[in-house]
């Protein structure tokens, strides 16, 4: 092995309290993070599969990828795959993440990540400080929420810390640095699907429910921490990256296109500061500064100096917002909001964020836990006088939140145990899921997650998705920028001009500019450019997202404003960073090439859990009840134009062709989206192979 990486993963059985490691060069070949965590996976239970994701035999794999502990911009989030108790109806095998400084800690104590098998009797927590590993009592801290959680096990691991002074790790060992924690909440504990897993203020990885995994384990945390380095293969060509990168990212003393570029939607774009859209907007504005994960120069997060809603981002930092009702509580605007009240105070929105992030909520399947809640009281299911009464104060007032949340979290009464199953097991247990999802009352089009963006429109998000096995949750994949530029009303590209700046960088199939066309047309989202799209998109997130850490936030990045021709670094920055960090020397389409190896080693462990292509279509509404559209590029009687595509409906025939046209595509059987020898044997992964033949899975 050369740079980036440490040559071990930690491996600890709960169950028999062995604490052994596994060789990183075995798994070099799947990149780092995501890669080696769906392999290690497969090696360790594969065969035992199908099983469910609160047995013990499930694994919580949290790993690092080649980049983290690096100054590598946007790359120092933490990959945590297992099956997933908050998925519907199989419980997936799935995947989350986090940023802060989990990883750069793992990798500085000499670690490539950790994979966790068994569950302790007793409540426990691991702590790593360099190579020292222990499985420690958990006693005194079962029961306390996240925050309380992390301040108490920093000061068990180091009890003479004190903020800006020296304390010694071990023997003649010191560090100014503050143990890296990430644990479950009293949601975790207590096995709630709803259950993220939470490290720092406001950093979840907040679907599939992992922090029930923890849960289940009787894991309350892992700490890490340590005092050493992260090889670089050839230091001089990596800080020359970063340097040539400057150009790309955002200036704060001079930026380009300040007046038009600084805030909102085109943040995302030009990389500026944005806070996380922590609702601040309440006069007097209370003082704040941005923050950022470990390696990120852009600042997404916030820090008040009211200290409440700190370093939430996105939809974590507005749930008590638009938790109720509209797209994020999981119905149509008319249904969804009619309770809620039409704005909350600021200093509500955040004081609701905290109990959130304090419980151990997940953020993205809660409030779609909660709109469901709000829409079966208005529809009379359930309330007052009824067999589940959920008992709450009044909606808008922190007392409901609180209420709600500490009943979720608690398994309170018979609401609690209720509402802690998660949207879809609610829907089932009242009979009413198909009813529900079908009409699009209950939008959980992703196998239980929440539709996040038009899938009738923005498609390569909607049909990644539902090829996947959860909401795709990558913000700068084409159709994100593209669509807020269009609805900003001042696009400063065009959409012809914006379609080719992206489908150059897209290798290896640029130079197909209908990639990026999301019309109806010949050209559009049933085409042959749409498979290519998509399985761009699918690569990408296996490869650079998941194996090498970057942040969905930030990457790709196709295009920018920061750069006169528009152009972002991608293609150029990725292969140019991880040759230098790992003293490889492979392209681009390589490392999509390993990203399609990933997602095909990913599918195979779904097909052994019974995914087939029967399986992966949307909701009835999708294809039955005309969208509400949403700005995108597209290609209409010869011109391109930004259109909404509003009124659309996915046409079940055309897709099920074009599912037909991606399996093919991507080396699988087009009868069952399975895999085939001939493909996994390519790729290297014959003993996949032989065990799909086994179990009758083989494409």
């Amino acid at each position: 092995m050369t740079g980036g990486y440490t040559g071990k993963i930690l491996r600890v059985n709960l169950t028999t309290k062995e604490i052994s490691k596994m060789d990183t060069a075995k798994y070099e070949e799947f990149g780092g993070g995501h890669g080696m965590g769906s392999a290690i996976f497969f090696d360790l239970v594969g065969d035992q599969l199908p099983f469910e994701a609160l047995d013990p035999k499930n694994l919580i794999i949290m790993m690092a990828s080649p980049f983290s502990g690096t100054f590598m911009p946007g790359s120092g989030r933490c990959e945590v795959q297992g099956l997933g108790p908050g998925l519907y109806p199989i419980e997936w095998f799935g995947h989350s993440n986090f940023g802060g400084r989990f990883t750069a800690q793992l990798k500085f104590a000499g670690w490539d990540g950790i994979v966790v098998e068994g569950a302790s009797s007793d409540p426990v927590w691991i702590n790593i400080a360099d190579d020292q590993v222990k499985i420690e009592s958990a006693q005194g801290v079962w029961g306390m929420d996240t925050w309380d959680t992390q301040q108490e096990i920093s000061r068990r691991v180091m009890p003479q810390l004190k903020y800006g002074e020296w304390a010694e790790l071990a023997n003649n060992c010191f560090t100014t640095q503050s143990p890296a924690v990430v644990c479950c909440g009293p949601a975790g504990e207590n096995k709630s699907r709803v259950a993220c897993l939470l490290h720092g203020a406001g950093s979840q990885a907040a679907l599939c429910g992992f922090g029930a995994v923890f849960g289940s384990k009787k894991l309350k945390a892992i700490s890490a921490i340590g005092t050493g380095t992260v090889p670089i293969a050839d230091p001089k060509a990596f800080m020359d990256a970063r340097l040539w990168f400057r150009q790309f990212q955002w200036d704060v003393d001079n930026p380009r296109e300040g007046s038009r570029f600084s805030g909102g939607a085109y943040a995302l774009i030009s990389g500026s500061p944005s806070g996380g859209n922590v609702s601040n907007g309440s006069v007097p504005l209370v003082p704040a500064r941005a923050a950022a994960c470990a390696s990120c120069p852009r600042g997404c997060r916030m820090r008040l100096a009211s200290a409440d809603s700190n370093e939430s981002v996105c939809a974590g930092s507005m749930f008590a917002r638009i938790g109720g009702g509209g797209m994020f509580g999981g119905f149509g605007a008319k249904q969804g909001a009619s309770t809620m009240p039409a704005i909350l105070s600021g200093k509500l929105t955040r004081q609701g964020n905290d109990l959130m992030q304090k419980y151990g909520l997940g953020h993205w399947q809660l409030m779609a836990t909660q709109g469901y809640i709000n829409f079966l009281e208005r529809q009379g299911v359930i309330g007052k006088g009824k067999e589940i009464d959920p008992d709450l104060p009044p909606a808008g007032s922190y007392a409901y939140y609180e209420a709600l949340m500490r009943k979720i979290s608690l398994r309170e009464g018979k609401f609690g145990e209720f509402a802690a199953e998660a949207a879809a097991r609610m829907a089932v247990q009242l009979g009413r899921y198909k009813e529900d999802v079908s009409s699009g009352n209950l939008r959980l089009t992703y196998y239980g997650t929440q539709e996040h963006y038009d899938s009738a429109t923005q498609v390569d998000w909607g049909f990644g998705s539902i090829l996947g096995e959860r909401d795709l949750m990558l913000h700068m994949m084409s159709n994100y920028p593209l669509h807020w530029m269009a609805m900003s009303g001042d696009p400063y590209l065009a959409p012809e001009e914006a379609a080719k700046l992206y489908t150059d960088a897209m290798e290896p199939y640029n130079g197909d500019i209908y990639m990026i066309d999301y019309g109806e047309g010949p050209t559009g989202i049933y085409s042959d450019s749409k498979v290519k799209q998509v399985a761009w998109v699918k690569h990408y997130e296996k490869f650079w997202i998941g194996a090498g850490g970057f942040c969905g936030w930030r990457w790709p990045m196709c295009i920018t404003n920061n750069t006169a021709d528009r152009r972002g670094p991608t293609p150029k920055a990725e292969p140019k960073f991880w040759n230098a960090l790992t003293g490889k020397n492979l392209t681009f389409g390589d490392y999509m090439e390993i990203g399609h190896k990933i997602y095909t080693l990913d599918r195979s462990i779904w097909a052994l859990q019974g995914r087939n292509r029967d399986i992966e279509v949307f909701p009835d509404y999708v294809y039955d009840k005309p969208s509400s559209g949403s700005e995108q590029p597209m290609f209409i009687d010869g011109k391109w134009t930004y259109s909404t595509g509003r009124g659309r409906k996915i046409d079940r025939a055309k897709f099920e062709d074009w599912k037909t046209r991606f399996y093919k595509f991507e080396g699988y059987n087009p009868e069952n989206g399975w895999p085939t020898r001939e493909t996994l044997e390519k790729m290297n992964l014959k003993k996949v192979a032989d065990t799909l033949q086994s179990k009758g899975k083989l494409g």
